[in-house]
């Protein structure tokens, strides 16, 4: 069985295969993510496998500088964006914007 690239909290799984979800932010540790990349796509929780995302493109963005086109991108509101992001990375204010496609 072949690893994920990239996993996902499983409440973001019906967004992603339905294509409203097309961006995630993530903390450095995350950052090496290039355009072209093909991730395969598991959840949080399990590992388990649930599609294939092609990178589409990168950029870095704040607390301060997101906006309401990245909480759209997110399937969000900005406040309730605003508000995952500081609970999933409490205390960090630079985020590595991966903007992605799902292939399969």
């Amino acid at each position: 069985m072949q690893p994920n690239d990239i996993t996902f909290f499983q409440r973001f799984q019906d967004d992603i295969l339905a294509g409203r979800k097309t961006i995630t932010l993530r903390d450095a540790a995350e950052s090496h993510f290039k355009v072209g990349d093909i991730l395969r796509v598991g959840r949080y929780e399990d590992n388990d496998y649930f599609c294939t995302i092609v990178v589409q493109a990168t950029s870095t963005v704040t607390m301060d500088t997101l906006t309401q086109r990245h909480a759209e991108q997110e399937n969000m509101t900005l406040p309730e964006l605003k508000q995952v992001i500081a609970d999933i990375y409490p205390g960090e204010n630079t985020f590595y914007v991966i903007e992605f496609k799902r292939i399969e």
